[in-house]
């Protein structure tokens, strides 16, 4: 499937994604936000670079867990780009899983509970705020815990925040609940573990309740409903909630192990409970829908053409219910990990310290286990299928996605300068270049010299232009996003770098503008750089010692020397501020990430007066 993403560029030129990667297209007429746009052309070569590694991984987790069959994927910009299988479907028959192998997903069946869900809302038929019972009476009748909590909403129930007991493994076995079972249970009262929308409480029962929703609005089954407005649209043709009509061919069966044998677990039947966990699919029909899922980012121009709108599932990926962030190690030497996020609408959303996004989620029945796991801003998504109860796939997806990243092929996409921006640095370099009121008065907003008189401004950039010489820009601008950014100016005596962000009118102006001198190190403070980056995990006492003044304490100093050593072998790197004698600030190319490197110099001396020692923003070591 080939998702075609009309995406905003300057210059005279947009981009097109397809299924194979980045297309000129004619130039958008949209002034302020154009789409962000991937660095590397190459990306798709460069990553396959790891899948004979993730091959290796899914292979070797499948023969030491015991699964008897696996099927793994690769989704690159909404196409299956890479598949594996391992194993038996069927063991008894010795019958090996394929791509077309169709394996119960569990849980994973949630994110289509709430498409359909958000699709009856964008069609204005229900809201995400409506109390459940609006829908369902038969929960008008809930005791709440306290006085003051809200009643249940939609929203909610979505987000697993309504207050529900946490009911795993209660759920799973609820799949062959009739209509009149769940009617009864809703009748009979449900506890609360937490008043409504104050924690996140995950549970199976809540999404059941959400299907029996989208029955009552729609006014067909559930199963119907799905099946025609969203598996039919996305061409998924092998996926259903009904296990007898799945060819024998095809079926994957489900086991667990049992002293050391593979138990067949019994079919369990599509019911009441089916919206929460009873989706089965394949290899090839999920990664169109998780292709689907991804091809709502970049937000952009251009037709709408899934099931839902772009902003939609858009809204899906992002947290609705926070959970409580974690930061373990996975053994006593290993580096801390950083896990925080949330649940968004029927999909886990989190972040950990080398990703920023990443969505997903996992499925366990008895006999089943699955996991779909995509990187929104990168366009990358891993899938795994085993017929094991409760295929615990993490650890094995987790070591895939590292492999991806040690590729250097997975970079996110880029933010793209707005013409407004552009402009904007024009006129600040003109200004360096010589200040002009007019031109002045010209780029600031309103605030600009209220926070600063303009006459100090002037004076400012007076003394810069002393200090450095001629300046001319060096590369383009470094966005953050369409509105802020920097670039490097480079000078007849070092460097300065330079930021600017625009105001929210129109047309947008300059609200602030500040920059970064970066005079060359002198001998001195080069000598002393280069003798820390030597000292790094040395342990010379000796030689640290002669390089600090009375103002330093040598202990804590060798502890910071000795932590660094964490980054590996480090060298000098780009003078990133201060005037190169007294003050200096230094990035250090390491092993494992970047450090900055601040240092403090005695005129007099040329002993240190200060030495900090920091990861660079949003550097991890490995």
């Amino acid at each position: 499937m080939a998702y075609v993403l009309r995406l905003l560029a300057n210059g005279g030129m947009a981009l097109a994604l397809s299924t194979s990667g980045l297309v000129a297209q004619e130039r958008s007429s949209s002034p302020i936000a154009p789409a962000p746009l991937f660095p590397n052309a190459d990306r798709r070569q460069v990553l396959a670079r790891a899948f004979p590694e993730i091959d290796n991984r899914f292979r070797t987790f499948a023969a030491q867990s015991r699964v008897p069959g696996i099927a793994w994927g690769i989704v690159i910009d909404g196409e299956l780009v890479h598949s594996g299988a391992s194993g038996d479907r069927d063991v008894q028959a010795k019958a090996p899983v394929s791509v077309d192998t169709v394996f119960r997903i569990a849980s994973m069946t949630k994110s289509f509970t709430a498409v359909a869900i958000l699709r009856l809302r964008d069609e204005g038929r229900l809201s995400l705020d409506d109390p459940a019972e609006r829908y369902i009476p038969e929960l008008s009748g809930l005791t709440y815990p306290t006085s003051d909590s809200p009643h249940v909403t939609i929203r909610h129930l979505l987000s697993h925040a309504e207050g529900f007991p946490e009911d795993n493994p209660w759920g799973d076995r609820q799949l062959d609940a009739t209509d009149a079972d769940m009617a009864a249970m809703m009748r009979r009262g449900i506890p609360f573990s937490t008043a409504p929308g104050t924690a996140y409480e995950y549970s199976n029962f809540g999404f059941a309740i959400l299907g029996r929703i989208v029955a009552r609005v729609s006014g067909v089954p559930y199963a119907d409903y799905v099946r025609t407005n969203i598996l039919a649209p996305l061409g998924m043709t092998a996926t259903t909630l009904d296990v007898a009509s799945v060819p024998a061919d095809v079926l994957a069966h489900g086991y667990r192990l049992e002293d050391g044998r593979w138990i067949e677990e019994p079919a369990l039947p599509d019911g009441a409970f089916g919206p929460m966990g009873g989706m089965l699919t394949s290899m090839r029909d999920l990664a169109k829908y998780v292709g689907f899922l991804m091809s709502a980012w970049p937000p952009r121009d251009g037709p709408e053409s899934g099931p839902i709108r772009r902003a939609s599932a858009r809204e899906m990926q992002q947290v609705w219910r926070p959970t409580s962030a974690t930061i373990t190690r996975a053994s006593v030497d290993a580096p801390l990990a950083l896990n925080a996020g949330g649940y968004g609408f029927g999909l886990r959303i989190w972040q950990n310290c080398s990703m920023k996004h990443l969505v997903g989620h996992s499925g366990g029945l008895p006999g089943f286990g699955s996991h779909m796991r995509w990187l929104p801003e990168h366009g990358v998504a891993i899938i795994a299928l085993g017929n094991l109860t409760y295929t615990s796939w993490g650890p094995v997806v987790d070591g895939a996605m590292t492999a991806l990243e040690r590729t250097g092929g997975l970079r996110a996409r880029v933010p793209q300068p707005s013409p407004a921006l552009l402009d904007a640095r024009e006129q600040v370099i003109r200004l360096m270049s010589g200040w002009d009121d007019d031109l002045a008065n010209g780029l600031a907003a309103d605030n600009l010299f209220l926070d600063e008189p303009k006459e100090r401004r002037r004076a400012a950039f007076g003394a810069l232009a002393q200090r450095h010489g001629a300046c001319t820009p060096e590369g383009s601008i470094v966005p953050e996003n369409a509105l802020r950014g920097e670039w490097k100016m480079r000078c007849q005596r070092g460097n300065v770098w330079v930021r600017i962000t625009l105001a929210p009118t129109m047309p947008p102006r300059v609200q602030y503008l500040n920059w970064t001198s970066a005079m060359p190190l002198a001998p001195a403070m080069a000598g002393v750089a280069g003798d820390i980056v030597r000292l790094i995990g040395a342990r010379d006492d000796e030689g640290l010692r002669r390089l600090l003044g009375p103002q330093v304490n040598p202990e804590t100093l060798s502890d910071t020397l000795e932590a660094a050593a964490r980054w590996g072998t480090c060298g000098l790197g780009t003078v990133l501020g201060g005037d190169g004698e007294q003050s200096s600030t230094v990035s250090l190319s390491c092993t494992k990430g970047e450090l900055r490197l601040t240092i403090g110099l005695d005129p007099q001396s040329g002993r240190l007066t200060r030495l900090h020692l920091a990861p660079a923003p949003g550097t991890c070591p490995e």
